[in-house]
């Protein structure tokens, strides 16, 4: 149990908490003073972290899944000396302040993720446990134990019923990751009720037959059984581990095991009641005794210790082995190797051509044995995406499928770079982000574009969070065909262009798709999404045609016109050839047409104004815009006199070629739509 500074520094946590949300009048108190104890043993006893160095490649990871207890991790950072502030923790939720409403990355210093909405942070934990075992696998040497940290998760009831988090945690039970230890706020409430009326599984049962090691704490109050607990833990290497920890939620307040803790503001009254229940002085709020801030300020000093030692076996490591070390160093520095692009292929022009997706596959296989950290893969379609990599092993704990696998000539290592998520789209996404959290890496992952909707959380926190996580979607219209409407996206590239700080890029051949991926990997603090074609579309001849290297431009004049266009045809994907054929009978009747190639909204958004009226001049109002997709948004690019070929309903189950004649994607329909815009 804990001693009489244990206790003064789990109380002090508690109160800076409550205080923090009282002052606010805004936040989550009941958390925070139900789980202090298992905070104060991890960041005292067991995280290996330096404050005065929060980068630290070594160091543990702590995720805060059950994020809207984000008082409690402020003060956690605030004691142990990060660059947080006592009147940070004043300013919770206020505007500027270093503690927001909900933990974000890259906002305060020691939040390794951005969490609130739930069980993300859980799934965020399985990648940035992956990460670890990857880099491990491939730079340890005997005796060079150089990548060797935990990753460390307080999770609530909310976490453990999100699909997300279940997806997360049987792939990181089939994967052994030892290294991910999990504290379960095992405290009976949610936000409106008590966990009775919708969550009475044995979740101790569940994750045991997902492949995890499972304790039971049964008071969250003695920190000698959470210590044990997690001790028992450490020494399970083979095996993920869940504690459930038995807590209170505002534990010591009148409002104790009731949702009203939960989301609300105790209230003057009920906070000088709680600090008297638990013995502590009514008065000053914030009060920090100088023993506890003692205690937790040895941090700093451990932190050093931790982090000089590392050093050592660096420098000795970086000795014996100075290529993997330069590789390593590289990686957690997010530096591009020199000639990571110098195998990337250029496609002959081709009438017949090949599809996006094809294109794609063959990029990445060019890219991805010169760049180490670029790793990942598809939920359970790479032979439809394309996106596995041969000869660069499959991501494992060692033994190859007793069935035959998909890739049996691959080896089977957590040193494997090729990915398999399984059917599991939402979990694929917060991995990937975790793993691009963690550092060292430069995650993909693939599915089709439909199921892209099973991916948006995930994706907007990508976003969010200055993320560079690739997302490749194939299969990107009706043309998939026969599959029918629940698997042809329609209104997807529209929902996801109006992500904030994503780049969406829908290439129009193969050589555009090389460019797409260079431009991909070249991205920093921006996730990037790379719509394929299923279908095959033309090579253009870039000898007749403008060079695929102005896709980086957003939008850049694919084929003129002599003399000034009376007309403009914008296209993206598959539908940039179907624009290039329209063109040429317009011009052979006499009509002034250029065909632009438009594969990136926000790229081209982000050229000056002087580049985008030389591609789209104002003066040339007649503009028809031809996308496999609905058309919302692209009033922004035609204007009032433009008007567009898109879908605008589902589609129906029919060969693809015979959808896209039926939806108006012909030579004949785009031909008379434009000449429309003239009369």
């Amino acid at each position: 149990m804990a001693d009489q500074l244990d206790q003064q520094c789990i109380n002090t946590i508690r109160f800076l908490s409550v205080d923090m949300v009282q002052k606010a009048d805004s936040g989550h108190p009941g958390m925070p003073l139900g789980a202090a104890p298992m905070g104060y043993v991890l960041w005292t006893k067991f995280m290996k972290y330096n404050p005065l160095n929060p980068a630290w490649a070594d160091r543990d990871r702590f995720v805060l899944s059950a994020g809207h207890g984000s008082a409690l991790l402020y003060s956690l950072l605030y004691l142990t000396g990060y660059g947080v502030t006592l009147d940070d923790i004043k300013q919770f939720r206020q505007w500027g302040s270093k503690c927001p409403g909900h933990p974000e990355r890259g906002h305060t210093p020691g939040v390794e993720v951005t969490t609130g909405p739930l069980g993300q942070g859980f799934a965020n934990a399985v990648g940035m446990a992956m990460a670890e075992a990857q880099l491990a696998a491939r730079y340890n040497r005997e005796g060079h134990k150089i990548v060797d940290h935990r990753t460390y998760v307080i999770a609530s009831d909310g976490d453990l019923m999100e699909g997300v988090a279940s997806e997360a945690a049987s792939l990181a039970g089939h994967l052994k990751l030892g290294k991910l230890i999990v504290l379960y706020d095992d405290n009976y409430v949610t936000l409106a009720a008590g966990t009775d009326i919708t969550f009475t599984e044995d979740r101790a049962a569940r994750f045991k037959a997902y492949g995890w090691h499972v304790q039971r704490v049964e008071d969250g109050n003695d920190i000698t059984a959470i210590e044990t607990a997690v001790k028992k833990a450490k020494r399970q290497t083979e095996k993920p581990s869940l504690i459930l920890v038995r807590t209170h939620i505002g534990y010591g307040s009148p409002e104790q095991d009731s949702y009203k803790a939960h989301g609300s503001p105790l209230g003057e009254k009920d906070v000088a009641a709680t600090k008297r229940n638990l013995g502590w002085p009514e008065q000053p709020p914030f009060l920090v005794p100088e023993e506890a801030l003692k205690h937790f300020r040895e941090a700093q000093e451990r932190g050093k210790r931790a982090e000089s030692a590392w050093k050592r076996r660096w420098n000795k490591y970086a000795k014996e082995f100075p290529d993997l070390a330069a590789e390593l160093d590289g990686r957690m520095r997010a530096q591009l190797p020199e000639g990571w692009d110098a195998d990337i292929p250029e496609f002959p022009a081709d009438a017949k051509g090949m599809a996006t997706r094809v294109a794609g596959g063959k990029v990445l296989s060019a890219i991805a044995p010169r760049l180490p950290a670029l790793s990942g893969g598809s939920a359970d379609l790479d032979p439809s995406t394309h996106t596995a990599v041969k000869g660069l092993g499959v991501f494992s704990p060692g033994a190859e499928p007793d069935e035959q696998g998909v890739e049996p000539d691959e080896t089977w290592s957590y040193a494997g770079r090729n990915l398999h998520f399984g059917v599991r789209e939402h979990a694929m996404g917060a991995i990937a982000n975790g793993m691009a959290a963690h550092g060292g890496f430069i995650p993909y992952t693939a599915t089709f574009l439909i199921f892209s909707d099973y991916m948006r959380p995930p994706m907007r926190l990508a976003a969010l969070t200055k993320s560079h996580v690739i997302f490749v979607f194939t299969h990107d219209s009706i043309a998939l065909g026969e599959d029918g409407p629940t698997h042809q996206p329609v209104e997807q590239l529209a929902g996801l262009r109006s992500v904030p700080n994503m780049i969406v890029i829908r290439p129009a051949d193969a050589n555009e798709t090389a460019v797409a991926w260079r431009v991909a990997i070249e991205t920093k603090a921006q996730p990037v999404v790379l719509a394929l074609s299923r279908q095959n579309v033309p090579t253009l001849d870039r000898s007749r045609y403008a060079g695929a290297d102005g896709l980086r431009r957003g939008a850049y004049v694919l084929k003129d016109c002599e003399g000034e266009p009376r007309l403009i045809l914008i296209g993206t994907g598959a539908e940039v050839g179907l624009c290039v054929q329209a063109a040429e009978k317009l011009n052979g009747e006499g009509v002034r047409t250029r065909v632009v190639s438009m594969p990136s909204w926000e790229l081209f958004e982000a050229q000056d104004k002087n580049y985008r009226d030389s591609v789209l001049p104002p003066n040339v109002r007649a503009r028809l815009a031809v996308e496999a997709g609905c058309r919302q948004g692209w009033e922004r690019w035609v204007g009032d006199h433009g008007s567009g070929v898109g879908v605008n309903t589902f589609g129906a189950s029919a060969p693809g070629g015979e959808m896209l004649k039926h939806y108006g994607f012909t030579v004949e329909n785009v031909v008379e739509k434009a000449k429309a815009l003239l009369s």
